[in-house]
Parts: structure tokens; C-alpha cells; sequence
């Protein structure tokens, strides 16, 4: 068995279709309407689904937000340059909540941010 994707539900997909292809990086692997059922899908991630896990990012027609609730924590992405990846982040006109350094009680450098729909990303720094 493995991890495939992570399901996110978004209140506007070209947005958040935008953020995590030009401001994380990942590439736009497939998408699907369903207009019958009201909803639309696109898949994202940094290479192909038959070997990594990636982001199913879901639009239901007619809502465009939706409540964080308090169980979901955050998406882990590894960056080479942490610092540099909240540039780009901040540059793009996304939201750095934590900036770039070790984390509490390690050496390891990390930061979040957030995507479009309030969804916390940490970058972690990996060498």
C-alpha cells in the first residue's frame, strides 16, 4: 500500500490551481468537471501519481469557503531553500505565517504558509 493524495476543498480552483503551480511548484497533472454532480477536480503534485502522492484540490459549485475546523494540522513540502520559497510565496502574493528558521528545540529550518483557502503548508528545509 501507499499514500495517493490528499483531498482539499478550495472556494476557488483556478486560484488555488495557480498557487501551488506557480508559487510551490507542482505541476497541473489532470483535471475533471462534473458538472451533473457540481464539483470539479484538479490534481496537482511534483511528479507523476503512479510514483508519488499528490494534492486532489475539490471545487464544489457555489461555495467559496469553507470552515478550517480544528483537526486538520498542515501539508509537509520539502524545499531546498526555505528562506528563498517564502520569497517566492510572499512575492506571489501569498501569506508567509512563520518565517524561515529551526524549529523549536532542533536545528531542522522550517516556515508555513498558507494557500489561498487558509490551508497551512510547512516547508521544511532539505539539503
Amino acid at each position: 500500500m501507499r499514500l495517493l493524495h490528499t483531498m482539499l476543498r478550495v472556494g476557488d480552483m483556478q486560484r488555488s490551481i495557480d498557487f501551488y503551480t506557480g508559487l510551490l511548484g507542482m505541476k497541473l497533472l489532470r483535471t475533471t468537471d462534473r458538472p451533473e454532480q457540481k464539483y470539479s477536480l484538479a490534481f496537482v503534485g511534483y511528479g507523476d501519481e503512479t510514483d508519488t502522492a499528490v494534492l486532489e484540490l475539490t471545487y464544489n459549485y457555489g461555495t467559496d469557503q469553507y470552515d478550517m475546523g480544528t483537526g486538520f494540522g498542515h501539508i509537509a513540502i520539502a524545499s531546498d531553500d526555505v528562506a528563498a520559497t517564502c520569497e517566492q510565496v510572499r512575492a506571489g502574493g501569498g501569506k508567509v505565517t512563520r518565517e524561515a528558521g529551526p524549529v523549536k528545540g532542533g536545528t531542522v529550518v522550517i516556515a508555513f504558509v498558507e494557500d489561498p483557502d487558509g490551508y497551512k503548508i510547512e516547508l521544511i528545509q532539505r539539503s
